[in-house]
């Protein structure tokens, strides 16, 4: 919120003392153009299958896990039953509650694990996609003079038409009007 206050100060500050030219964007909709955008949600889509395959696999084992212990389970109500082979199946059967347990464990760590990667790799995609638009932004501004170009998300109040998000989006080679996420035409789905 400071950071807008300050913005929006030194805004003031610069249109009274001089001209300066403003723009605003719309990063939300240059992200979704950006021809990163749809290789990263794909990469994105891919290890997160991945990660939900391998703890699939590790719930099928402690499913079998499971299983044998109903069967040491079973085995145990047999009335005849030596005492030394119930106190080998008692035995047994503690071992394997032990390996659920901890099959449960690993489970439960694995699924924190692989949601932590995913953010970090989610986190990562993002970063060099929004490097890049920044560059982009920063190439545009300084090739038609502007002095401050802001993410139209910061300002409570921009008139449309300081958006330059098609200029930008122009300069990245996608049509602005079939662009996805588009006010005037919403083509997410396409």
């Amino acid at each position: 919120m400071k950071k807008i206050a300050l913005i929006a100060a030194l805004a003031a500050t610069a249109v009274a003392s001089a001209d300066i030219k403003i723009g605003t964007v719309d990063m939300i909709m240059l992200v979704r153009n950006h021809s990163s955008y749809e290789p990263n949600k794909k990469l994105l889509n891919d290890t997160e299958k991945d990660y939900a395959k391998k703890v699939d696999r590790m719930k099928a084992d402690l499913e079998e896990i499971q299983e044998e212990g109903k069967s040491l389970s079973e085995q145990l109500r047999n009335p005849m039953l030596a005492p030394a082979a119930k106190a080998k199946l008692e035995k047994d059967l503690l071992d394997i509650q032990n390996k659920f347990l901890s099959g449960q464990q690993a489970i439960r760590n694995e699924m924190m694990r692989s949601q932590q990667d995913m953010q970090g790799l989610e986190g990562r995609l993002l970063k060099a996609t929004t490097e890049d638009l920044h560059k982009r932004i920063d190439e545009f501004a300084e090739k038609e003079g502007y002095d401050l170009i802001l993410d139209v998300s910061a300002a409570p109040f921009a008139k449309k038409s300081l958006d330059v998000t098609p200029d930008i989006l122009k300069a990245m080679g996608v049509d602005p009007a079939t662009a996805k996420g588009s006010k005037d035409f919403d083509n997410e789905g396409k």
